[in-house]
């Protein structure tokens, strides 16, 4: 017997109802700030790093195709049965099988939930209380900070879609207007234009295929959890448009603050081009509203993908997932960052089954009684051997590489099975 009781106003377990959607502009902002994260920042530097900026722009265009191709398909599944990750996931992989994708969406989303944290912590605590933070020291102001960013973070997620609609409308409108307009003035107090500050600081150790690479990789893996939150769309084709064009805008401007930051400030972030700028106190909103937005919809995730697991109510799966990400945060920024990264490989094959599985047997999930296995064997094979490749192949796109190995195995193993 579930666990879950009462009403559950995200639809866990079920279906998005039709008084439960939302309107096209709250999933605008909702999957914007999904995008909005300090991380993405960083592939922005490396593009600036090794491309001109024409070879950026081709860049991001190029990866926001291949991206926008996967989540769009993506938010199409998830707007069209209303269904989480999870639940589909039930249809793809068998009720128990399911616990796989589950368990790896739940641990990378809280593994990036802590870091975020830290993220912010660890650069307001240098600058506005000017403590020295080392990774074998940080001072215990700086883990007060952590908690408290935790516990407000937390409690956003806590109370689903709706808090985490709130905080898109307030933080999506001001990081970008704000950070924005910060790069307009970092350029203007430059010596020389964007295209030529590009031509100075590059090494053309990149191509634009390399560089869109860098482009899937550095969301493609959030981008598996995708259904989540586009399931509250009002159709399929509403939740596929809205995801493409705001993931595409979204991630766009994170790589432009990155490489901004990097050749006009030398640093890696838009918090460090706004305290050159002497904008302090609007860095330290810019960086928080920034991570606040991507980390709400990974905790959400993660308690969605621990509810499946457990059966306890996605809240308290929140609450769960908040406190061991938060206790955890400035050890997971120092020392795990490298494995997440290694995780996130694994987390797009689980998206391409998914997309496979339901173009091949779309019957299945629109009937709210399906015949499910306990585990389709075919998928979770499919799974493993998809994250092996993906990590271990130094050609092309890891996670491409990752898709195509994963759906070729559960293809196989699903005509095999059915033999």
């Amino acid at each position: 017997m579930s666990k879950i009781k009462g009403i559950d106003v995200d639809y866990t377990s079920g279906r998005v109802a039709k008084e439960g959607r939302k309107s096209t502009l709250s999933m605008f902002m909702v999957m914007v700030g999904f995008t909005f994260f300090s991380a993405s920042m960083w592939v922005g530097q490396n593009l600036a790093a090794g491309l001109d900026f024409k070879g950026f722009i081709g860049a991001l265009i190029l990866g926001g195709i291949i991206l926008g191709a996967y989540t769009g398909t993506l938010g199409y599944i998830g707007a069209e049965t209303g269904l989480t990750l999870d639940m589909l996931a039930h249809r793809s992989f068998g009720k128990k099988g399911s616990w796989l994708p589950s368990a790896m969406i739940s641990f990378t989303q809280m593994g990036w939930f802590g870091v975020g944290l830290a993220m912010f912590a660890i650069p307001v605590a240098k600058e506005f209380l000017h403590l020295e933070v080392t990774p074998d020291y940080m001072p215990v102001q700086g883990y007060v900070m952590v908690g408290i960013a935790g516990v407000l973070m937390t409690a956003s997620a806590y109370f689903g879609i709706r808090s985490l609609t709130i905080i898109s409308y307030i933080a999506v409108p001001l990081v970008a207007i704000l950070g924005t307009a910060a790069m307009i003035v970092a350029v203007k107090r430059g010596d020389s234009t964007l295209v030529e500050q590009f031509a100075k600081v590059n090494d053309g150790s990149l191509g634009i295929i390399a560089g869109a690479g860098l482009v899937v990789g550095s969301f493609v893996s959030g981008g598996t959890a995708t259904p989540n939150f586009a399931r509250f769309s009002k159709s399929g084709k509403i939740g596929c448009i809205v995801t493409i064009i705001a993931f595409f805008l979204g991630n766009s401007l994170m790589f432009f603050f990155g490489a901004v930051s990097s050749i006009y400030a030398g640093g890696n972030d838009i918090f460090e081009v706004m305290l050159n700028l002497n904008m302090f106190y609007m860095a330290i909103l810019v960086l928080g509203l920034n991570i606040w937005t991507t980390n709400d919809n990974a905790l959400y995730s993660s308690g969605l993908g621990l509810s499946n697991i457990f059966g306890y109510p996605k809240r308290a799966m929140v609450l769960t997932a908040g406190v061991i990400g938060t206790l955890t945060s400035v050890w997971l920024y120092w020392n795990f960052c490298d494995w997440l990264n290694i995780l996130n490989c694994t987390l797009p094959p689980i998206g391409a089954i998914l997309i496979v599985s339901y173009f091949t047997n779309r019957n299945e999930y629109y009937n709210d009684n399906p015949k499910i296995n306990a585990v389709n064997w075919a998928s979770v094979i499919g799974v493993i051997v998809g994250a092996v490749v993906a990590n271990l192949l130094h050609w092309g796109v890891p996670s491409i590489n990752g898709m195509i190995v994963a759906v070729i195995c559960y293809l196989i193993g699903n005509s095999i099975i059915k033999k």
